[in-house]
């Protein structure tokens, strides 16, 4: 049984570091051998090339772009009316994904149009994102890159975000039908919106192409008090045979330093 592979999200670890290529040379000075990241669009391109090459650190993970954060969007993949800019912010989530041999990028679905009714918009929605998935998985393809689609939730995090559910996400999986897309399970989402972990991991595992970790409520260290236990979900990952990558998608309640005591004690178990 193989032991779990984990990133370093460093959007949200090493934040004491500005850079996101100083934050990539402290994950692999920590010990991670991979990162993953939301936006590295600010970043300089090629300073993150010299800090991937220079550390051997494999970049597993980029989100496609959000579109107008201070507009309130959070990714273009199922919004109507904006099929072009999702065009054009995969050209550059491929960019960057190519230069940095990056093999995984989340397609994100985006949020239900403020003044709209979720009801009323899911049917249009859903199919403006299964025709969106599947011009990108034909374009990913030719690059050998998966596509994600990750559940984000909507009891905390983001009331009005569109993909909100593993089931939800499954049934949109089902009508692309395009072996190179696949599932990104956020354990902290799929916690707070159905629960019922592991016959969900069990269910989707077949789909899923990559997982992220973070303890509910607080989003805080896996290790930290929550109602997760990550002991008893990693083993249910290593016994169901996980071979991809955990990203560390979480708040550090102090320094990131200082909350990487849980993983240490993984890597010398596992060794």
């Amino acid at each position: 049984m193989a032991p779990l592979k984990f990133c370093a999200n460093v959007s949200w670890l090493f934040t004491e570091l500005p850079d996101f290529s100083q934050r990539i040379y402290a994950a692999a000075s920590a010990g991670f051998q991979a990162v993953e990241a939301a936006w590295l669009y600010d970043s300089d391109l090629q300073e993150l090339q010299r800090a991937r090459e220079a550390t051997g650190v494999e970049v597993v993970l980029i989100n496609t772009p959000p579109g107008d954060l201070k507009a309130g969007e959070l990714g273009l993949g199922a919004v109507p009316g904006r099929e072009a800019e999702f065009r054009q912010g995969l050209d550059l989530a491929l960019q960057y994904a190519k230069a940095l041999d990056c093999k995984r990028i989340h397609l994100m679905a985006g949020r239900v149009p403020v003044g709209s009714h979720r009801p009323a918009v899911a049917k249009e929605m859903e199919a403006i994102f299964v025709k969106n998935l599947n011009y990108a998985a034909d374009i990913l393809s030719k690059e050998g890159i998966t596509g994600l689609i990750e559940p984000i939730n909507t009891r905390i995090t983001d009331p009005r975000y569109f993909l909100d559910s593993p089931h939800q996400a499954a049934k949109i999986l089902e009508k692309v039908r395009k072996p190179n897309i696949k599932l990104q399970m956020d354990i902290f989402h799929w916690q707070i919106m159905d629960g019922n972990l592991t016959q969900n991991i069990h269910k989707y595992l077949p789909v899923i192409g990559h997982v992220q970790i973070a303890q509910v409520p607080g989003r805080n260290e896996p290790n930290s008090a929550g109602e997760l236990n990550y002991s008893y979900l990693f083993n249910t990952l290593e016994n169901q045979n996980y071979q991809g990558y955990i990203g560390c998608e979480y708040k550090p309640l102090g320094s990131t330093q200082e909350g990487l005591d849980w993983i240490k004690e993984y890597w010398t178990r596992s060794n």
